[in-house]
């Protein structure tokens, strides 16, 4: 029998279904992760128990990453070891002293909408463009690029770090550059916040901080089942 946890706001709903096809539930020695909910249940997921295979299960009308399939044979096929576990890559933050890592996307914007944020984009050393001025940034992963990026940009990416320009003043195309660039984001006038994915955690940087942006040091796993 496969030992999961449950990570959803229905968790009770679940559970007689995960116990009916022969899966036991254990909080503290699992094999998988049960997320039981739409695409931000994954990422919370994620956050909650970072690196442990995730099975999704569909709780929600809005899960564009949940199999095509009913969530009983979801885990028949789990149980009868008809699947595979597709490695996510995933982003890493680090600004003063902080890390964050985010499986979606890390998203700097502007504290106070009534002001515009103000900061420059560097690649590997270099400076692409001049000082931008707009809501702030949104650095996302291939499986991050059909949120919030997609939402700026109207496309997506299948390979590498995709960088959105949330309404700038002038106009500033996305880029998409392959997952080992360094990105650092200097504010050249702030406040501005930092967050990864749907984390509650967000960190506050003022005027002058500087933002580095990488590939992630671990990886989100998930459980596709065939």
């Amino acid at each position: 029998m496969k030992k999961v946890t449950i990570v959803g706001r229905n968790k009770q709903v679940v559970e007689a279904l995960l116990v009916e096809h022969g899966f036991v539930i254990n909080d503290k020695d699992f094999e998988f992760v049960i997320s039981y909910g739409g695409d931000g249940t994954l990422i919370k997921a994620e956050e909650f128990h970072p690196g442990v295979p995730k099975v999704m299960l569909k709780d929600s009308y809005i899960c564009k990453k949940c199999p095509p399939f009913t969530n009983d044979e979801i885990l028949e096929k789990v149980k009868a070891g008809h699947f595979y576990i597709e490695e996510m890559p995933k982003i890493l933050v680090s600004v003063e002293g902080h890390e964050m890592e985010g499986l979606s996307d890390i998203v700097v914007h502007n504290k106070d909408p009534r002001h515009a944020l103000r900061y420059r984009v560097t690649i590997n050393g270099e400076v692409t463009h001049h000082e931008i001025i707009g809501d702030g940034i949104v650095v996302a992963t291939p499986f991050g690029s059909t949120g919030y990026y997609r939402s700026i940009t109207h496309s997506f990416f299948e390979a590498g770090i995709g960088l959105a320009f949330n309404n700038s003043i002038e106009q500033s195309d996305h880029i998409i550059f392959n997952d080992n660039c360094v990105i650092e984001i200097e504010i050249t006038r702030g406040p501005a916040i930092v967050y990864a994915d749907n984390h509650e955690k967000m960190i506050e940087v003022t005027t002058g901080a500087k933002i580095r942006i990488e590939k992630g040091k671990g990886k989100g796993k998930i459980v596709v089942v065939r």
